[in-house]
């Protein structure tokens, strides 16, 4: 009979001690196996505190029941006075419930935990070997390996072992896990084992003596024959050892499985031989691995087998790890690695991801690795297979800040006792943080947090993750200023030579000059050099992930010896988030931003404003040009005031395109690329035009004050009419006028000659900004033709003697500066030749169609390759915009959506119009922003225009990661670009030349 107040005082009771559910633990304490110890209040304060006290309860009531009657009572005598094993087991009962189940299935394996000498306290090798050398077959290897891994996880989660110890008996119960299946392999297979010579070399966290509770052994098998045998026979005797030692320890029996033993990173990987003699290897490794082989190998470790053999493999493995570095691509090959291995993560789970997502346990691996491998070569302290300890001797030698190597040594040490208590819960590989709150107060708890465990475990995780997002500054970068700066002597530091090497890993093709930069900007105890030792440990990893870091670097010199002395520009660095990695971007994408911004640096400052890279409106900016040409005293000071303009407005559009294309820490990359492409277009054109009307109003002030004797327009065709200018485009323009009321023909046509030439002379007076040149050829008549013409000769001409290409020239007809009235007229005049009534007759379409086969074979340059060509190669700018046009002159006169001058826009009007199929204007589409992508990169990479991409591999590689793809991968850009323009050119020969 319940005594009355009991349950509630039970019930509270329980929820002081931490239990979750209350009213399921006061049943299990009801049970009968417990009926001696439930009122003991020892027992409920061990249970409170474990980490799951539920779970804790629940695994004991499981044990207890599966108890024979015998031993019932030794194990709850023992439970409530001896505290050492109360604590350990209750402690891996609220831990993990594999082990639980583990328990109950083998019921007196709780006895195992009841020792407590120094021994027994960090167990070694030999005593997991003898923990497991009465398993003769797989079953009984499996429970005796749970036997063993119970007494790790009894130790670890009690605290008697720390993480790093945890790691190494995990590794040990791993490498006398590998020696008993060979055991049993080899007794299973005994002529087999008399043949050969077997060696097992650990790899991975087991070879570096850091395991998880839950993970893939990785191993690498090598195999000799046995004195007196044949080789060959001896390497099938060893591959069927090798066959039998994974599957002993990978196949799932009716006692679960041990852990997978992954030989994937052996010479060829699942396309090489399971087992190779120590030859074989080397021929490998000296001849076809690649850079992450070498990194791979750094944690090689000879674990089980041939120890003779093991050893042999190591000593002659270890000093070709120790060169990797010197190897072509290097640092590429390593940094490409890791993008793929982020880049695999599921785009949901990145954020909960422990080992593989940005913050997590790999980047520091990685960190750590290179580091090695960059300095190991000359300082054998560093030759660590351990994480913890390689970042100690990094730290010791100097190549690493004291500071910052304690702060990554500390998260580090979180960040794993997460992904371990994650996987001892149910003994499962993973490393993802749970999203259930139950889960996440375990794992809180388990760690020590008992307040708030949740929300104390989401705080800790996130600042410890935000430490090593910050890796790359404090591992790579810090140690390279503190070894230029010159300040107090006392920690050790880099010496120039580790400094130099540093810098050539990390991807500085002259780590000479670069150290130069940094001690000229770094050094000194004035508040300028402080703030830029804060400042260069962050730009010089995005410079880094540049694919010009030196120019990046030398740009950020010239910019700060430039601007240094003002106050605003190091504190907006400094003080502005986006600011400094905006600078960096911009700085090391390529030569046209950084020489725009060279010419009057304080344009740095739109890097810091929010709003300071949107693009201007056509009508502010021609405002502001139109003011500064009126206050200016001559015709030149006019037109230098417009190109300042546009020089600051090109730097604006160049540097919001580079910053979209790239991305950066807070916003990612823009992913529409055809509203990149249409910004650019738009904001060049603007641009463009605005300047011309400057330009023509300071012609008309200079010469003839404030009316020029005839009205004048400028009327923008080809890409500056389609508002589709790049970087590097010239301005193609035709000229109109009309002479004013009371004006002789022949001198308003004198005046309007004069202005064009005086408009050209002053767009192209040498200046620190960039030339803007207008081009007249597609006037009628070309280069033969008068410059400009009235209305009515424009009119006579097209009446009489106009050609169809000149038809197509005026669908991308309109006006763009000078008198407006007179330019919409002239677009009067031109509608229906360049939409006629009815469309185009079929004469018309054979000219344009041969032009366009005659310009193909005749205009693409000497040597060019056809299928890497922006403008006249197969499926290039070209290809989709005669089309487009062709369809815009047969259609345009029914089909007002097609009355544009811009090409996207006009063919999304005929996929709308149902002139062609959705599939085939993605594909034109595709093509066409595309190729134009390319050209605006090959400008803002190398700072002249081009048509093809470059041939050097740096510019080649800056192009690429314009277009957004990963380091290394120029060959998979190039390959793109041919599929993509080859299948636009598909669609070009069925819609265009109707094949």
């Amino acid at each position: 009979m319940t005594v009355p107040g009991r349950r509630s005082s039970t019930f509270s009771r329980l929820l002081r001690s931490g239990f979750t559910d209350p009213s399921t633990a006061a049943r299990l304490l009801d049970e009968p196996v417990l009926a001696s110890v439930r009122t003991d209040p020892v027992l409920l304060d061990a249970l409170g505190a474990t980490a799951d006290p539920d779970l804790a309860l629940l695994g004991l009531v499981r044990l207890a029941e599966a108890q024979a009657p015998e031993d019932l009572p030794r194990l709850l005598d023992t439970l409530v006075s001896a505290k050492p094993l109360r604590d350990r087991l209750l402690g891996v009962l609220g831990a993990s419930e594999a082990l639980a189940d583990h328990l109950a299935r083998h019921p007196r394996d709780w006895q195992s935990l009841v020792t407590y000498e120094a021994a027994d306290l960090h167990p070694g090798l030999a005593d997991f070997e003898r923990g497991l050398a009465g398993a003769q077959d797989p079953v009984h290897l499996r429970v005796a390996y749970r036997r063993c891994l119970l007494s790790i996880a009894a130790r670890d989660v009690c605290g008697t072992i720390d993480l790093a110890e945890t790691a190494a008996e995990l590794a040990d119960l791993a490498t006398a896990t590998l020696r008993a299946a060979l055991r049993i392999a080899s007794a299973a297979a005994p002529a087999d084992a008399v043949l050969c010579r077997l060696a097992v070399i650990a790899m991975g966290k087991c070879g570096g003596n850091e395991l998880n509770y839950v993970s893939d052994v990785d191993v690498i098998f090598v195999g000799e024959a046995a004195p007196g045998h044949d080789e060959a026979k001896a390497i099938q005797a060893a591959t069927r050892l090798a066959s039998h030692l994974m599957r002993i320890c990978s196949e799932t029996t009716v006692e679960g499985t041990i852990w997978p033993v992954d030989a994937n990173l052996r010479p060829e990987g699942r396309n090489g031989p399971l087992v190779r003699t120590l030859s074989s290897h080397l021929a490998y490794y000296q001849r076809w691995a690649k850079t992450w082989e070498f990194q791979a190998l750094l944690k090689a470790r000879a674990v089980a087998g041939d120890a003779a053999l093991g050893a042999e493999y190591i000593n002659a493995i270890t000093p070709l790890v120790w060169q990797a570095a010197e190897r072509e691509n290097f640092v590429a090959d390593v940094q490409k690695m890791r993008r793929r291995v982020v880049d695999n993560i599921p785009a949901a789970q990145v954020d909960r991801e422990l080992k593989l997502g940005p913050g997590g346990l790999r980047d520091v691996e990685f960190a750590v690795q290179l580091l090695q491998l960059v300095h190991g070569r000359s300082d054998a302290t560093l030759h660590s297979g351990t994480t913890l300890d390689a970042l100690q001797a990094l730290a010791a030698g100097g190549y690493v800040g004291r500071a910052d190597a304690a702060q990554l040594h500390d998260a580090y040490r979180f960040l794993r006792a997460m992904e371990h208590r994650i996987q001892l819960y149910r003994l499962r590989r993973t490393h993802l943080v749970p999203e259930d709150e139950n889960d996440l107060r375990r794992l809180g708890r388990s760690l020590g947090l008992r307040t708030e465990p949740v929300s104390e475990l989401n705080k800790a995780w996130r600042r410890h993750a935000s430490v090593v997002r910050r890796l790359h500054e404090k591992l790579f970068y810090r140690p390279l200023l503190d070894a230029v700066a010159q300040l107090a002597p006392g920690e050790t530091r880099l010496s120039p030579r580790a400094a130099g090497q540093r810098l050539e890993a990390l991807g500085y093709a002259d780590p000479v000059a670069a150290l130069r930069h940094l001690e000229a900007l770094a050094s000194g105890v004035t508040r300028k050099a402080a703030i830029q030792r804060t400042l260069l440990p962050v730009l010089l990893g995005w410079f880094a992930d540049s694919a010009d870091p030196d120019a990046g670097l030398l740009g950020f010199r010239k910019v700060s010896d430039a601007l240094g002395k003002t106050p605003w520009y190091l504190r907006l660095l400094r003080d502005e988030g986006a600011a400094a990695e905006n600078l960096a971007r911009v700085l090391s994408a390529g030569r046209l931003a950084p020489d725009l911004l060279m010419r009057a640096p304080e344009a740095v400052a739109l890097l810091g404003d929010p709003g300071g890279l949107a693009p201007r409106t056509h009508e502010a900016l021609e405002q502001e040009v139109l003011a500064a040409v009126g206050r200016a005293p001559n015709p030149e000071a006019a037109v230098a005031a417009a190109r300042g303009v546009r020089r600051r407005e090109l730097f604006r559009t160049a540097a919001a395109d580079i910053i979209g294309s790239y991305g950066t820490e807070d916003s990612p990359a823009e992913e529409d690329h055809g509203a990149l492409v249409d910004r650019v277009g738009s904001a060049v054109s603007d641009l463009t035009a605005v300047t011309i009307a400057g330009a023509l109003r300071a012609a008309v002030q200079g010469h003839w004050g404030d009316m020029l004797p005839t009205r004048f327009a400028v009327i923008g065709v080809g890409r500056f009419g389609g508002h589709e200018l790049g970087y590097g485009s010239d301005a193609d323009v035709l000229f109109v006028h009309e002479p004013r009321e009371g004006v002789d023909e022949q001198e308003a046509a004198k005046a309007a000659q004069a202005v064009i030439a005086e408009m050209r002379r002053l767009l192209q007076v040498p200046t620190a900004d960039p030339p803007l040149l207008i081009d007249a050829d597609l006037r009628p008549e070309g280069r033969s033709g008068p410059l400009v013409r009235t209305l009515p000769s424009y009119a006579a001409y097209y009446r009489r003697w106009a050609l169809t290409w000149e038809s197509q020239a005026l669908l991308r007809a309109e006006p763009v500066a000078g008198d407006a009235e007179l330019g919409a007229r002239f677009i009067e005049l031109v509608d229906p030749l360049r939409y006629p009534a009815e469309g185009l007759g079929e004469d018309a379409v054979r000219e344009i169609r041969r032009l366009k086969a005659r310009m193909e074979s005749e205009r693409l340059p000497r040597g060019a390759d056809p299928t890497l060509h922006t403008k006249l190669g197969r499926g290039g700018l070209s290809d989709v915009e005669w089309t487009v046009q062709l369809l815009q002159m047969r259609h345009a006169w029914a089909e007002p959506g097609l009355r544009t001058t811009r090409t996207r826009p006009a063919l999304a009007a005929a996929h709308a119009a149902g002139l062609i199929p959705t599939e085939e204007a993605q594909i034109l589409d595709e093509a066409w922003v595309l190729a134009t992508r390319v050209r605006n990169a090959v400008m803002l990479v190398r700072g002249r225009a081009g048509d093809t991409f470059p041939s050097d591999a740096r510019e080649l590689a800056a192009v690429a990661r314009y277009l957004g793809y990963a380091e290394g991968t120029v060959g998979e850009m190039l390959d793109d670009y041919r599929r993509i323009t080859r299948r636009a050119r598909a669609v070009v020969d069925e819609l265009f030349y109707g094949a």
